[in-house]
Order: structure tokens, then sequence, then C-alpha cells
């Protein structure tokens, strides 16, 4: 990086990429350094020209056609500048002193002004309409950090009911503009909903996470591309009628021992779904937990066999569900079988609890027609009730928050082993 004096005061020279020479011919350029010391314009030297890298780069986004990259080019122009970037209208309200040092910043030496600094300094690149299918494009990329953690599999089924609200959406009302959306688009999708609730018998919490993801959506795009926009979202939820909510039973311990734990019931199962069926029975993890589990997590040499829920390449479903759960009864044979986890279900629990669900079904193996895998983590709290097991430990085995604050350490694994085993088939 060459640095020479030149008037008592130190410059940058350096040739012109080839890349930029659309912007600046390829010859050496000057950059001032504002400084007369040689240690200090070396200390600034690496940022300038990263400076006038980024005006450069903004400048060749700026000369695009797509609308909304040149709006953004023009944004980031502005910022490289030392500006911040506004519209024009705005432009000319400001001060008159500010105003007229954004204008002479734009005037090139032959006394015309620069078509894309104008953009970026006055206000000239007008802002790009967003559409309801475009502002779900961006908010993948707005709201990615509420996928840190979060596994593959995790991200697909976070993304599935959003993609489904704005796809419903767009069906009824039509793919606008979203500064065009009206409060009677609004009603006409809601009117949309309360036709298919009555029509389908569905419960009202769909219609709620359709308006709930869709709000979400078009919140977050207007607050972080700092559009203004008063969006017409509010008031539209559904009050949810007891009579639709399922709940699901527990498996009764009868049923528990007589049909799915007979010799020979779960055998059509493949080898890694059985395993975690069985291991489900003696510590109520969701199904969700077990296909996570790596072999690190899966201890079975340890004094007191057990499993580790943690959120390695996944997110937990809350704080308090990370945890130790001693294994014991069928649930320790089953693992003992597959000690080295469940790849198969890694990254696709949804597929897990869709191939035993269909299993059982079709080999009479639920209790009633409400009764899925999910019941067997019903069972097992209603057995430790039955066996008098007190809240804290309950809560603790079943990674649930406690409503209170919690003092000491809790149950050890071997008194949660001991718990379990007293109640364990």
């Amino acid at each position: 990086m060459n640095i020479k004096r030149r008037n008592k005061t130190f410059h940058l020279i350096r040739r012109v990429p080839k890349r930029y020479e659309a912007i600046e011919p390829r010859k050496a350029v000057w950059i001032s350094l504002h400084t007369d010391s040689e240690t200090v314009a070396r200390q600034k030297a690496p940022t300038a020209w990263q400076n006038m890298v980024e005006a450069w780069e903004a400048r060749l986004a700026g000369d695009g056609d797509d609308a909304e990259r040149r709006f953004e080019a023009a944004r980031e122009l502005a910022q490289v500048r030392g500006y911040r970037y506004l519209s024009a209208d705005r432009v000319a309200k400001l001060p008159r002193e500010e105003f007229l040092e954004r204008v002479g910043a734009v005037v090139l030496p032959d006394g015309e002004p620069d078509r894309i600094e104008a953009a970026a300094l006055l206000g000239g690149a007008p802002e790009p309409g967003i559409t309801v299918e475009r502002a779900l494009e961006l908010y993948w990329t707005l709201a990615k950090d509420r996928t840190l953690g979060k596994s593959e599999d995790q991200i697909r089924r976070w993304k599935n009911p959003r993609i489904k609200a704005i796809r419903n959406f767009v069906a009824v009302v039509g793919n606008k503009d979203i500064a065009a959306i009206t409060a009677d688009d609004m009603l006409d999708f809601r009117d949309w909903w309360v036709e298919r609730l009555a029509t389908e018998r569905l419960a009202a919490n769909s219609a709620n996470k359709d308006l709930i993801h869709l709000s979400d959506t078009l919140k977050t795009v207007n607050k972080m591309k700092r559009l203004g926009l008063a969006l017409p979202l509010g008031n539209l939820s559904f009050k949810d009628s007891k009579r639709h909510k399922r709940e699901r039973p527990p498996f009764s311990v009868d049923w528990i021992k007589t049909k799915l734990l007979a010799a020979g019931a779960l055998d059509g199962l493949n080898p890694e779904a059985r395993c975690i069926v069985l291991g489900m029975v003696n510590t109520g993890y969701r199904p969700s937990e077990a296909a996570g589990l790596l072999p690190e997590h899966i201890r079975l040499d340890h004094d007191i066999p057990h499993i580790s829920i943690e959120p390695v390449g996944r997110q937990l479903k809350t704080d308090q569900s990370k945890r130790l759960i001693p294994l014991t009864g069928v649930s320790l044979e089953a693992f003992r079988q597959s000690p080295n986890g469940f790849p198969r279900y890694q990254e696709s629990s949804a597929s897990l609890s869709a191939t035993v669900n269909k299993f059982l079904r079709d080999n009479g193996l639920l209790e009633t027609p409400d009764h899925v895998l999910y019941s067997l983590r019903h069972s097992f709290e209603d057995r430790m009730l039955a066996a008098g097991v007190d809240e804290r430990i309950r809560r603790d085995l079943f990674g649930h928050r406690l409503d209170r604050e919690r003092y000491g350490a809790g149950a050890s694994l071997e008194h949660k082993r001991d718990i379990l085993q007293a109640i364990a088939f």
C-alpha cells in the first residue's frame, strides 16, 4: 500500500482494480488521509481504501435495472459517504446548510451532478414496492436470528406454516404490494377462514396461526426495512372454543402391558422407530428429542445408564428441556439395541411420528382413535402422579418449567433412577 506526502498531507495511492474501470479509469487514485503523520496515515490507509471499494461496489449495484437493488445500493452509498439515506421530500426539508452540503457532494469537477451520487445523497432512488410474496422472501433473511441453533429439520418445520399462511392470503387477496393492503383485505381473509372453520370443522387455532404468521412476516419486513407503513393487522384473531380442542389421552397401564409390550407387537416397525417407542415408555421424552440424540448422549456405560437431552445441532423446545433421564426396564433394553442414536430420523422427526402412528393404527395398537405416539408421554406423567412423585422431580424429568423459583440442583441421577425403576415396565 503506497503512502506519499503531498502538500504536507499524506495520501494513499493505489491503482483502480480492473473490476471498477466502468466507474473510475484504471489509473492511480489519490485518497487524502488528512494527516501529516506517517504513522497515523498508515493506520488510516486500510479503512480509507475499504471505504472507497465499498463506494464503488454500491455505485456498480446502483447501475443495475432491479429497483430494489438500486434502492439498497443508494442507501449503502449514502452510508459510505457519511450520510443517512433520506427520500427526496425529506432531503428538501433539511436545514439549508445540510441541504447545500449534500448538493455539493454530488457535483462533479465539470459542474454537472453525478447521477448515482445524487440518487444516494438527494433521495433520487425511488423506494421499490414489496409484494406479499416478496416480503416472505425477505423475511427469511431478516428473521434469520430466529433460526439460530435450529437443525435443518427444525428450520423446515419453522418455515412451512409461514409459507402456508402467505400462500393462503395470496389465494384470497392476491399478491398485493404490502403498502396497498387494506383493512377490507384483512377482513376478506378472515371471512375466508370463517367459511373454512364452519365447513371443514377446523379448530380456531388453525386460522389464528395463519393470522399470526402473516402478521409477523409483514411486521418484521416493515420494521427491518424501515418502511414506516401502518399495516391493518390488529384484532382479527378467533376465540378458541374448547369443543375444538383435541386432548391426547394417555395409554392406560393395562394397554401398555398387554398390547404395546406384547411379544412381537412392535416387530413390524423398523429398528430405530421401535427403539424410540420403547425408550419413550419409561422416559416420557418428546419423539423429536429422541430423534436428535447423538451417540455421546446415550450413556450406557455409566454407573447409572441414562440419556442426555441437549441442544446440539438443534434447538430444544424450552430452556428446561435440557436434562438427564435415567434408563430403566424396556427403555434401557431398547437403547442397548441402538447405542448410536437414530440417524434415520436425525433430520426428520416429523416422519418418525407419522411412521409410528400409521403402524399403531394399522395394527390395532391405538387404544382409541384419539391416541397417538405422544400419548405415551401423557401415560408417563400419569404413572408418576399415581406413584406420588414430587412435582419438582416430575417437571425436571419432563423438561417443564417450574412455576416458582428453583432452589438447589434437584434430584440426583441416582434418585431419579430409583423413582423410575419403581414404575418401569
